[in-house]
């Protein structure tokens, strides 16, 4: 590396300089707030952790975005969190061991090693609100509610929720007279809504049991909310299971149906998070973005690693991108300039300044910059005997 560019960043990885940082801290102050009226706990999780724990029933995706270093005092596996999720739910289930609802939230920096798209940041700032100890519907439509509130209070609008259930294909699957091979073929096909390819598969093999051909059904079922009913005819006969999942799915589209500035899309042949969630889940879009800006869903039981099982739903976002997104006005706070001087009335003048919020900057010995020079649009200077603010006339 040379002189040149030996201060270049990896790639993905971002600094933040003013003044938008001070607007990102407003935003992630203005977050957590709104998370703590609606009765979310604020959970500091450490960076690091041993491997171990880290990885607890998350799947191999998060395996794969995931720094691993070695611990210098023990010599054990640690790895940098690439998701602070997994944390929270070891902070419920093996610390906190509260037997009701327990509602908590999050904010800090996650390290990915990988990212899923060319661009994306892999030094995102995750906020997220989790909810344990309820499996029913009403905990998932808390947790949307919140994420909408969470667009709502940044001003960002014209949000679609793609909204699925992990269970439907669940109980297809698992009821189909098929080898693990080949489900784990099928898995790999709905992923890619590949429906003629997988014609092709059931016709070479000569599948034909009602729940593997539902699976193809379960390709075409995406859409307005009316792809729920097209769900229950097509599925009513073959599981109680999924009927009660389709319900569900209604009751959270039902719960937000009222917000105008929100549209829905169901997919019930999604399968993010397959090897995660074990419910509903759901992503949050806007216009010309080409990446979700919130995730969520359930993932119940994941507390039985730590010795403690609890159902759990909840959503996380990227503070960074919200603030590309955010609509809300940003006034900019007034800064006074103030001089070098060793009267005592000014420096009482800067500190009452300053205890109220005001922005101060007083020179330094030697300086010549104009107010306008430090960015200053106000002055302090001294009229009829005492030091008073003025606006600064460029």
């Amino acid at each position: 590396m040379t002189i040149t560019n030996r201060w270049l960043l990896p790639e993905g990885v971002d600094e933040i300089l003013p003044p938008k940082a001070m607007l990102l801290e407003q935003i992630c102050r203005k977050l957590i707030d709104l998370f703590s009226t609606w009765g979310y706990e604020f959970v500091i999780p450490p960076m690091i952790e041993y491997l171990e724990s880290l990885l607890t029933a998350t799947g191999e995706d998060l395996d794969l975005q995931t720094y691993k270093i070695t611990d210098q005092l023990s010599g054990r596996l640690m790895g940098i969190r690439a998701d602070i999720t997994p944390q929270v739910a070891r902070i419920d289930a093996h610390l906190l061991q509260r037997d009701g609802p327990t509602r908590l939230c999050y904010l800090g920096s996650v390290l990915h090693s990988r990212t899923n798209n060319s661009g994306d940041s892999r030094s995102p700032l995750q906020l997220g609100a989790e909810l344990y100890g309820h499996a029913g519907v009403s905990s998932d439509i808390e947790i949307v509610k919140l994420m909408l509130a969470t667009f709502n209070s940044l001003g960002i609008r014209n949000i679609c929720m793609d909204i699925g259930h992990i269970g439907i294909f669940r109980s297809l699957i698992s009821e189909s007279k098929l080898s693990a091979e080949q489900k784990l073929e099928i898995f790999e096909m709905l992923k890619r809504k590949a429906k003629d390819e997988l014609k092709i598969f059931y016709k070479k093999l000569k599948i034909n049991d009602n729940n593997s051909k539902a699976l193809l059904d379960l390709i075409d079922l995406h859409g307005d909310v009316t792809v729920l009913d097209d769900a229950v005819h097509a599925f009513g006969k073959l599981s109680s299971n999924i009927t009660k999942y389709i319900a569900e799915v209604k009751a959270l589209t039902e719960s937000i149906s009222d917000q105008s500035d929100v549209s829905i899309n169901i997919d019930l042949a999604e399968l993010r998070g397959y090897n995660y969630h074990t419910g509903m889940i759901y992503t949050a879009f806007v216009p010309n973005e080409g990446k979700g800006i919130a995730f969520g869903g359930r993932y119940d039981d994941i507390g039985s690693a730590f010795g403690r099982a609890r159902p759990a739903t909840g959503f996380s976002t990227d503070v960074k991108q919200l603030l590309e997104l955010h609509n809300i006005k940003d006034k900019k706070p007034d800064r006074i300039l103030a001089p070098i001087n060793d009267d005592d009335l000014l420096s009482k003048k800067i500190a009452e300044l300053r205890e109220k919020g005001k922005i101060v900057i007083q020179e330094l010995e030697g300086q010549n910059s104009t107010a306008s020079e430090m960015n200053c649009n106000q002055l302090i200077v001294f009229e009829k005997n005492q030091w008073v603010v003025k606006d600064n006339k460029k």
